[in-house]
């Protein structure tokens, strides 16, 4: 169990974790010299069940905030330090909103210095702590008078501590591995050392992990647990871990960075959340505030964009977006606190909500309804509401990242919701079984409408199929939903093209015969076949009626013309498609040369070039400098490679 001090200035947070544990935590000199604690504190305590009880002492100055704000992120329990002479005072009002904000909910209070005062005065003071935790999270917590230097009241305060730590349930280690890093050292011997909370996942000696955001690699040499040597760690746990990297030194790590699994790596500089302005504020919050935002260690300045009105009274929630100066890593469920623009005045806080906004339409009822569905704290009733309200689809790949979900647990939840999911894992997306009606009933009706208009066709492209859909959905909506349409019976692929299952286009007489001689040309072409001209010398015909035929052909899906004078069967180019297919599953990293598609397409440079041309103009590729990445299967793209009958 984790437990942090809370409190203001020189109450004595400091001498009673020193009376509770043994240990002075004002580590640098200059807070041994000014007896004023600066930075992040840290103790344990080894207990008789074999756990450790950890504690973080922040300082109390209000000069000191931030550091304060970095130490109680991710705790399991509260310490609320109130000494007996003072009372309540600004620092513990403020630090006790932030406690609230950030949704610590365990905690006791300890009233110090009773040495100083009469008991009267103490049984006043609780009462008054009493008042104004009514209001918070930590309302009922049970209340310690104290003394550090006489010792009164520390082993019952103790006492009590031990048995909530036998009590608290650990946190599951679900989710990728995240640490929240608050201090980064070298140690002669070791190198470098970063120390923080992990929030989520699990970690072992030489796993391999990321330096976030600036994504630096780095390898896990060593771990201390809760202060003691281990081979692992888990969510929960302040760890210290030793890392080194090949491009890693301590000038790249600062407070505020995070030590993450690849897959948890999200900067982020636009962050959806749930706020709530404090009720005490004098004014409303107006859309646009500057803002200083604390999200675990970090501490970065932006804008606050209010998406539901231009401004939030004291008191009030809304939807909003952080707008931030530079990225910072997050996760949907991270709590955060605002400050003010010059970092004097905490006015609240939040939960993110989605960590992967749109980069347009933040405030339209679409992303609002989206938002407020998956701001559910459980997941999978979070993505229920999010597929009912969607007007199209959830990116299911999006929403498993932004809340941290790995693999079962992923399934679990998709499993949960009552959904029609398409894709195939890496692409992933969902439609409500209502909205997926709809769906269906609108491609069956736009498919109709083109083949009224183009009854020797064989139907139209994807492009063709989504201009003529009434209402349009997303380009890559379409391309997920096609298969799975196509196994609803809505439709059938031939090749690059989509028709009706009952649309049969028909060739004339003259125009059977004519296909009868080219298809032979073609087919004895195979992956190098004639050109137009070509065709039309050795059939005799003008070259015109070559190439007019050819595009009627190529609507009948019997031909893919993938230049304006080069035409294949689909069958030759769905072998081309196979061989880059082969090609790329040979590179170590999935990329292909056009050398390296031209030896294996056994074709020339200028054809192999026309080729990957057209792949990429139909987006089974995408050219990046000199190589080429498949972005969608064959099967996909091209189908069997056969056209219908003649």
């Amino acid at each position: 169990m984790i437990v942090a001090t809370a409190g203001h200035v020189d109450h004595g947070k400091t001498s009673l974790v020193r009376a509770l544990t043994g240990i002075d935590t004002d580590r640098l000199p200059e807070e041994k010299q000014r007896n004023l604690t600066i930075d992040l504190g840290f103790a344990y305590v080894p207990l008789e069940s074999g756990e450790v009880l950890g504690f973080v002492d922040v300082p109390g100055h209000e000069r000191f905030i931030r550091n304060m704000l970095c130490g109680v992120a991710a705790i399991d329990y509260a310490l609320l330090v109130v000494a007996a002479d003072d009372g309540v005072m600004p620092q513990t009002e403020e630090h006790l909103a932030i406690l609230d904000l950030l949704g610590v909910d365990a905690g006791a209070v300890a009233i110090t210095k009773t040495d100083r005062v009469d008991p009267g005065r103490v049984d006043d003071v609780a009462e008054e702590v009493e008042l104004y935790l009514d209001e918070t999270r930590l309302a009922g917590a049970p209340c310690f008078p104290v003394s550090s230097v006489e010792g009164s009241g520390v082993d019952a305060l103790k006492a009590h501590l031990e048995a909530v730590a036998g009590e608290i349930r650990r946190r599951p280690a679900e989710g990728h591995f995240r640490l929240a890093v608050d201090r980064a050292f070298t140690v002669v011997g070791a190198g470098l050392v970063v120390t923080g909370t992990a929030f989520s996942g699990s970690v072992s000696v030489d796993d391999r992990l990321l330096l976030s955001p600036a994504r630096i690699p780095l390898r896990v040499r060593g771990i201390h647990a809760q202060d003691r040597k281990a081979e692992s760690g888990r969510a929960g746990e302040r760890l210290a871990l030793n890392i080194v990297g090949p491009s890693l030194g301590k000038d790249d790590v600062a407070r505020g960075d995070w030590v993450v699994a690849d897959a948890a790596h999200l900067p982020a500089r636009r962050i959806d959340a749930t706020i709530r302005i404090l009720a005490d504020e004098t004014r409303p919050v107006a859309h646009w505030t500057p803002v200083h935002v604390h999200l675990a260690a970090a501490d970065v300045t932006g804008r606050l964009a209010l998406l539901e009105a231009r401004s939030l009274a004291p008191g009030g929630s809304g939807l909003a977006q952080l707008v931030l100066d530079r990225p910072i890593g997050a996760m949907h469920g991270d709590r955060f606190v605002l400050r003010d623009q010059s970092a004097t005045r905490t006015i609240g806080g939040g939960t993110v909500a989605d960590v992967l906004p749109p980069r347009r339409g933040r405030a339209r009822p679409a992303r609002l309804a989206y938002l407020k569905a998956v701001r559910e704290p459980d997941a999978a009733d979070a993505l229920r509401a999010a597929v009912e309200t969607a007007a199209d689809a959830v990116d299911l790949v999006k929403f498993a990242r932004a809340r941290n979900l790995t693999g079962t647990a992923r399934e679990d939840v998709f499993a949960a919701a009552d959904m029609v999911r398409l894709g195939d894992g890496e692409r992933d997306a969902a439609f409500s079984e209502p909205r997926w009606a709809e769906l269906k009933t609108s491609v069956a009706a736009a498919l109709a409408r083109w083949h009224e208009g183009n009854e020797d066709a064989v139907g139209p492209t994807e492009a063709n199929l989504r201009s003529a859909m009434e209402p349009r959905i997303a380009a890559d909506l379409l391309r997920l939903a096609i298969p799975e349409l196509e196994r609803d019976g809505v439709l059938v692929r031939e090749g690059a093209r989509v028709r009706l299952p009952e649309h049969r286009p028909r060739m004339t007489s003259a125009d059977e015969a004519l296909w009868q001689r080219l298809e032979a040309l073609l087919e004895d072409g195979g992956v190098r076949p004639p050109l137009v001209g070509e065709i039309a010398e050795e059939t005799g015909f003008d070259s015109r009626r070559i190439a007019t035929f050819l595009g009627r052909a190529a609507k009948l899906g019997l031909v893919v013309g993938a230049t304006k004078n080069r035409y294949y069967l689909p069958a030759s180019l769905r072998g081309l498609a196979d061989r880059l297919e082969e090609t790329a599953a040979e590179s170590a990293d999935g990329t292909v040369s056009a050398a390296a598609f031209r030896d294996k397409a056994g074709i020339g440079r200028n054809l192999s070039i026309e080729v990957l041309e057209y792949f990429d103009k139909v987006r089974f590729t995408r050219r990046m400098g000199n190589e080429r990445r498949i972005l969608r299967p064959a099967e996909e793209v091209f189908g069997g490679g056969t056209g219908p009958e003649a």
